[in-house]
């Protein structure tokens, strides 16, 4: 050995920089639940978000569910039909006077705190592009003054760096205004836009995103039909499976890998109403595409509709159960050091128990085979 304590102390400083990026920009995934969807309520109508379950069994009622698990679907849609709640003032909620928005903003308060609410919640603002940023941040301003809770702020149709940063930004500027903690309004970024993919230098604008909201940002939103409109696919083509679609959802999610930054896919807009077959074919879709999203390690989506509701779970619960068993035999063979004919790595056991930490908190796995502490344990390891 003729390298002594003076070389490796010398390759730990040559290091020392870069080990402290990586712990700084890439600490793995972020402890804590993810929601397996994101519900969208015009701000104007937020008071029936609490029919929303009443409404999507409603429809399992009346036009028959056709897919397994309906019972298990059923008993969620009773106890917690939605996950993530999301007061929208922008497209869903539309252009309106000041006035009417300022009206929206209190309603919208008075609405949540009277409570019960989901486990999470947010608001979408407008965006920060000139014609709208003022009524933004008004709108921001006017929910921070008045609900004291924590929240996430939705921030659309991103697309460059300046606008990110400007939300930091704002999110200093009201944490010092109203009080919060500093550092702890946090927000999403929505990806509807090819120049928030990919920049006009030719960079990929997503990872400059990240870097830009200096840990603020907690997750990317996929949009699918402003994004796809904006690449120029036609109306009739436009989907979650647009290859548009995954070319940008594949240059969110290896930007996003080991930020602790969570990912959702977008919405269908043919929604589950109409005759009993128009009924039946858009269920068939939404279960298709959410199904497919969670092979893709897409873990949470957008619902526009109550009927949404009973395939966004049907599916999610199947995606679970599924895999289930073959989670629990690959992980406990891993851990036991047995031979499986699968040499998995230690990055594919902390993914394994996440699979089924998801599957846990979501409601679909009443048994992940190893006790909750444990499983914590390996994804955090």
């Amino acid at each position: 050995m003729h390298l002594g304590d003076s070389d490796y102390a010398a390759l730990d400083a040559r290091l020392a920089a870069h080990d402290a990026f990586l712990a700084e920009r890439y600490p793995g995934e972020r402890a804590g639940r993810q929601p397996v969807h994101t519900v969208y309520v015009p701000a104007d109508r937020l008071a029936d978000f609490r029919d929303w379950g009443a409404q999507a069994v409603a429809a399992m009622d009346r036009y028959g569910f056709p897919f397994p698990g309906a019972d298990a679907v059923r008993s969620k849609l009773a106890t917690e039909p939605i996950e993530d709640l999301r007061v929208d003032f922008e497209d869903g909620y539309g252009v309106r006077t000041d006035t009417q928005e300022d009206a929206a903003v209190r309603a919208a308060v008075s609405v949540l705190r009277a409570g019960p609410v989901p486990p999470f919640v947010g608001i979408r603002i407008k965006s920060l592009e000139a014609a709208t940023r003022h009524r933004a941040l008004r709108t921001m301003e006017l929910f921070l003054e008045s609900y004291p809770d924590p929240f996430v702020i939705t921030l659309p149709k991103v697309s460059g760096v300046d606008q990110v940063a400007a939300m930091v930004w704002l999110c200093e500027r009201l944490e010092a205004a109203y009080g919060p903690a500093a550092r702890t309004l946090r927000f999403e970024i929505q990806i509807e836009l090819p120049s928030a993919v990919l920049g006009a230098d030719g960079t990929a604008t997503v990872a400059r995103l990240i870097t830009a909201a200096a840990g603020r940002c907690v997750g990317l939103h996929y949009g699918t039909y402003d994004y796809s409109a904006a690449a120029g696919v036609a109306a009739a083509y436009q989907s979650m499976e647009h290859p548009a679609a995954d070319h940008a959802k594949a240059v969110m999610q290896a930007a996003a890998a080991q930020t602790g930054i969570r990912l959702s896919d977008g919405s269908t807009n043919v929604l589950p109403v109409g005759t009993p077959a128009e009924v039946h074919a858009a269920w068939e879709l939404h279960h298709r595409l959410v199904r497919r999203s969670l092979e893709r390690g897409f873990y949470q989506g957008w619902d526009l509709h109550p009927a949404q509701l009973p395939t966004r779970y049907a599916a999610t619960y199947a995606f679970f159960a599924d895999g289930r068993d073959a989670a629990v035999t690959r992980l406990r063979r891993y851990l036991d050091r047995q031979d499986s004919g699968i040499a998995d790595e230690p990055a594919t056991a902390r993914a394994l128990a996440g699979y089924l930490l998801r599957g846990l908190d979501c409601g679909a796995l009443d048994d992940a085979g190893f006790p909750r502490a444990e499983l914590t344990a390996l994804v955090q390891s």
